[in-house]
């Protein structure tokens, strides 16, 4: 299978099972759309009013070379080994919903501001202590093992927060372990003692903000209804300068009031913010702010726009990266987690103030995921299964999709939430997951013919 387009000026083919990518040349774009099954008797014949008897016998020569090199219309090695597979679901992170509260009211929220359709709550500390146990005690021979503070607002429930750290720190000793911590704040109650130990702790910190003020403070507002970004810009560009080279990023999310959303984009750039994620944001087609189809248009040529621009921001020596952009063409991720993705279910879970364990921090909540918790651990087997089992291979719209190793077939939470199977991906999210990948390759692609 290939997979090609043109953007930028490039003619780009990708080939999907080896994962090589060809920038090619026009007569070379025009021969890969006349071969099917395998190669056509009159072909020269078929080009022979645009190009040369010659030129089309030296690119199909070419094209005979790299398929034979397996770097064209490759096979598929992928598939028998991971249908054979027999998953042992040794955990490797779970994400902590610290405090079921938040501080600030985001339109968009997907946890019902902060409570997750529940009672507000912080998490005790014995709760977060027995997480780590359950984490520790099923993640098997692995060594590196990862915790999310997540909310609505971890800074809420901060002292237990460090509590947790130093707790977790005693067992990683104990067990051989290296627990990697990630933490996702709104920066509202960021201060000096704070950005100190976040700096200290967290191997990557996520801060949201929207982009621009109007957008921002259209969406995420105050308890009282006042916007947040004269609040948080301040907050977040010192605990920055504070931060050094160590891991974190920009997080914002676009709805169909910011369709413009490389204008976001840009604006978190020009205050020099480099690692930079703008967001679709998921909701019901009935909210006056969810993305629909007769959306899709306007952000496709939002995306490609960015990509111009962030090689026109190099240029200038204001080089930023954004994160739907960061695909690694020379090797990439192992196999499993081409095609499986987050691991939600069986290897990552989320973890409520209650101890409760979910697949992941989108399913907290929702009726008949409940997987079990951090006191019994994990008592719905078959549940697990479902999701152990649901690689792109078992998703029979993947099968056939070219973008299947990057997407590693899509968010399993939104499968539920709109299709209601987890098998079956949501296509909204299909679509813009293509052009982003598109947009990324071709972002490669052009940088390696700069570079030689």
């Amino acid at each position: 299978m290939i997979h090609k387009y043109r953007m930028n000026g490039l003619n780009i083919v990708l080939d999907v099972n080896s994962g090589s990518v060809h920038v090619v040349e026009d007569i070379i774009y025009d021969i890969l759309d006349m071969l099917t099954d395998p190669f056509e008797a009159d072909l020269v014949k078929r080009l022979e009013d645009k190009y040369d008897d010659k030129e089309i016998k030296e690119a199909l020569a070419e094209v005979m070379k790299l398929k034979g090199e397996g770097l064209l219309f490759s096979d598929d090695t992928y598939r028998d080994m991971v249908l054979s597979r027999k998953n042992d679901s040794q955990v490797k992170a779970i994400c902590l919903n610290i405090a079921h509260d938040c501080n600030i009211r985001c339109g968009y929220c997907f946890a019902s501001t902060g409570d997750y359709h529940g009672g507000r709550k912080l998490m005790p500390l014995e709760v977060a202590k027995k997480a780590i146990d359950f984490l520790i005690l099923n993640s098997g021979n692995r060594k590196r093992l990862e915790v999310d503070f997540f909310g609505g607002e971890p800074m809420l429930n901060f002292e237990v927060v460090k509590a947790t750290i130093g707790y977790a720190r005693e067992k990683e000793k104990e067990f051989g372990k290296r627990i990697g911590f990630t933490m996702t704040t709104n920066a509202t109650l960021l201060d000096d003692a704070s950005i100190e130990y976040l700096n200290e702790n967290m191997d990557n910190v996520v801060l949201s903000i929207d982009g621009r003020k109007t957008i921002n403070d259209g969406m995420r507002k105050t308890i009282n209804g006042k916007g947040t970004y004269d609040i948080i810009l301040p907050k977040i560009k010192k605990f920055l300068e504070k931060r050094g080279d160590k891991s974190h990023y920009i997080r914002g999310t676009f709805t169909s009031y910011n369709l413009d959303f490389v204008n976001d984009v840009l604006a978190l750039a020009d205050e020099g913010f480099k690692e930079i994620s703008i967001e679709p944001v998921i909701a019901s087609p009935d909210m006056d702010y969810a993305l629909k189809e007769e959306h899709l248009d306007t952000i496709m040529k939002e995306y490609e726009k960015l990509v111009l621009k962030m090689i026109e921001y190099e240029k200038q020596g204001k080089s930023f990266r954004f994160y739907h952009y960061m695909v690694d063409l020379d090797g990439g991720p192992c196999v499993y987690k081409k095609v499986a993705s987050c691991g939600a279910g069986h290897e990552y879970f989320a973890v409520t103030p209650d101890g409760d364990l979910y697949p992941c921090h989108q399913f907290v909540g929702r009726d008949g995921y409940k997987m079990g918790d951090v006191y019994s651990g994990i008592n719905n087997g078959e549940l697990q299964d479902s999701f152990s089992n649901n690689s792109v291979y078992h998703k029979e719209k993947c099968s056939g999709c070219w973008a299947k190793f990057y997407c590693s077939g899509g968010c399993q939470a939104n499968a539920d939430a709109f299709c209601g199977d987890l098998k079956v991906p949501y296509e909204l999210e299909c679509k813009l997951q293509r052009k982003r990948i598109e947009c990324s390759i071709m972002l490669n692609a052009y940088y390696s013919i700069i570079e030689n």
